[in-house]
């Protein structure tokens, strides 16, 4: 059956593949470091801090990554994102007293560095492999791809859990570099060596992008993807674990399923849109940014007015909260995806790609350090009030995203 299929869907295979595999690990090593550390008695704060140079390298990996791939090729930046992620696994094998703060930052860095290299290989690739004139084909294929990425990510976050518990944090570890590296091999035999290479080399300057949707769309993604990890990296899993007492299966488990609901339904954002042969424009962010907006204030409403009343009645309104906002969250996310592809210039498409997520970076990592130090200052009412703000500043940057009517970029 393989053997009927297209070299460009081959490809598609073969991208998703390695990003799938990518996606698991990656969900499992952040709900391990979260739950590990915790347990040593770790506070918010200092567990946010083991994320920062994840985020921070993520910021210049998008920037500077976007340029190599133009220049050097996608499957290269692809293959070099999975060898640095067992890396990363690797540092974390140490004895347990060497597990410092500043080592574990630094794998973390290392793991930030090969997530954003093998994502924005992975979403610039899906641009070569459908034709220009197919925009709702392409929408498709990019909220397939985000939506089965995030669904993975889910159950890393559950495999994640369930390492732990079964052979502890450095068996946990060792099995995931383990799969990795066999990941890495056959990668390196099957991916196309010219994929995304830009026909003329790009210079270092041509990293920042000149296109002001581009750059309205990386602004609003900013505000977009801040404004849910302020809440759910750090704050969610410490409160469910710390205030409603859940443990690392309950906590992993719960969170696991969300992110998987959560890529099912961004896989399906086409049909939940109501998109039939027009893809979506600027006006449908905006539509929807303002339905997102609504939903985390609902939810701190409710934790407010019930926390003090019944744990009981606090701990549902945040659970069905959580689930609408995913819902809404994830058709977001999706329309941002597609619309960066569609945005994105056919030759050296990793550039406007790479600085696209450069932004999306720079979202998770100000939603990452606010989560901790906000939700130990505040409580966790406080960082969905934070995360109520951000969102309406996407829509305000929404407002100006160019419509169907106006062209692609404007």
């Amino acid at each position: 059956m393989l053997a009927n299929l297209s070299a460009d869907i081959k490809q598609y295979l073969v991208v998703t593949g390695n990003y799938w595999a990518f996606t698991l690990t990656d969900g499992a090593l952040r709900m391990l470091v979260v739950l590990h550390f915790h347990s040593l008695g770790y506070s918010p704060i200092q567990i946010a801090m083991l994320f920062l140079f994840y985020e921070i390298f993520g910021v210049i990996t998008n920037l500077c990554g976007g340029w190599l791939g133009a220049r050097i090729g996608l499957n290269r930046t692809m293959n070099t994102g999975l060898l640095l992620q067992v890396l990363a696994l690797g540092m974390l094998l140490v004895p347990a007293a060497m597990l410092t703060v500043p080592w574990v930052m630094a794998a973390q860095a290392l793991s930030g560095v090969a997530k954003d290299l093998n994502k924005m290989s992975a979403k610039s690739a899906i641009k070569m492999l459908v034709p220009a004139d197919a925009q709702s084909s392409l929408y498709k294929w990019v909220a397939l791809l985000t939506g089965s990425k995030n669904a993975l990510k889910g159950m890393g976050f559950f495999l994640g859990g369930a390492l732990l518990t079964w052979l502890g944090f450095a068996g946990a570890v060792l099995a995931m570099a383990a799969g990795l590296m066999l990941v890495f091999l056959t990668s390196l035999l099957l991916l196309k060596r010219d994929l995304g290479r830009a026909a003329n080399k790009p210079r270092f300057a041509d990293m920042l992008s000149k296109d002001p949707a581009i750059n309205r769309l990386a602004a609003a993604r900013l505000f977009l993807f801040s404004a849910r990890d302020v809440w759910f990296v750090v704050a969610l899993p410490v409160y469910l674990s710390q205030t409603l007492d859940w443990d690392h299966w309950q906590t992993g488990g719960f969170l696991a399923t969300w992110v998987i609901a959560y890529g099912i339904v961004q896989a399906l954002a086409p049909r939940l849109n109501g998109i039939n042969n027009a893809a979506p424009d600027g006006r449908s962010a905006l539509r929807w940014a303002w339905l997102l907006a609504a939903v985390p204030a609902l939810i701190a409403l409710g934790l407010q007015s019930f926390s003090d009343v019944s744990a009981a009645a606090a701990a549902t309104t945040l659970i069905i909260g959580l689930m609408v906002f995913g819902v809404v969250f994830a058709i977001n996310s999706a329309l941002h995806s597609y619309l960066i592809v569609s945005y994105a210039r056919a030759d050296g498409v990793s550039l406007d790609v790479g600085f696209y997520y450069m932004a999306n970076a720079m979202g998770r990592l100000l939603g990452t350090v606010l989560s901790g130090w906000v939700f130990q200052v505040a409580g966790l009412a406080a960082c969905l009030w934070i995360s109520c703000a951000m969102i309406v500043l996407t829509a305000l940057i929404s407002i100006r995203l160019p419509s169907r009517d106006q062209g692609l970029s404007s």
